[in-house]
């Protein structure tokens, strides 16, 4: 079996609830993986926007340990990460940042991707952005898992 990543809060290809959103609470989703492979030490996990202008960065998790089958809902912007790390996303703040396209665009497709990693601690400075701590995982990939979810915002309408 290859490694699985889900949420209770949205299946594979479906909308994002408003909640996980920059429009709602901003927090990030509860997700859960199994399936893990042999020789993972630790696991990352990235939210991206590939149809933001060059690849927007939401949230990059990293040296969440081995052993853990998932992230309990609830990391914000600046969220102190209980076990594990959290870069700095490309809004400019540590912690995850809610799915926030502009106004009136079509949907988004925002990726969840969940990596096993042969490594148990990333060999990162201070303040690491989640670019930087993504180009740090690649060597170390054992193995890798995406939930895929949508979002669009309402066009904003002027009065008067």
């Amino acid at each position: 079996m290859a490694l699985t990543l889900i949420s209770p809060a949205f299946a594979n290809g479906e909308v994002i609830p408003q909640k996980y959103t920059c429009v709602g609470e901003g927090i990030s989703p509860p997700l859960s993986w199994s399936e893990v492979p042999e020789g993972t030490q630790s696991f990352l996990v990235v939210c991206d926007d590939p149809d933001a202008p060059g690849t927007f960065y939401y949230w990059a998790a990293y040296d969440i340990p081995g052993n853990w089958r998932g992230l309990y809902e609830g990391y914000a912007a600046e969220t102190l990460a209980g076990g594990f790390k959290q870069a700095i996303n490309d809004f400019g703040t540590p912690g995850y940042g809610g799915p926030c396209p502009p106004p009136g665009e079509r949907s988004h497709v925002y990726h969840f991707r969940l990596s096993a990693l042969a490594i148990d601690t990333l060999p990162a400075g201070p303040g690491p952005r989640c670019e930087e701590i993504v180009a740090l995982a690649q060597p170390y990939e054992i193995a890798f898992a995406e939930l895929v979810g949508f979002y669009a915002r309402k066009a904003v309408q002027r009065l008067g």
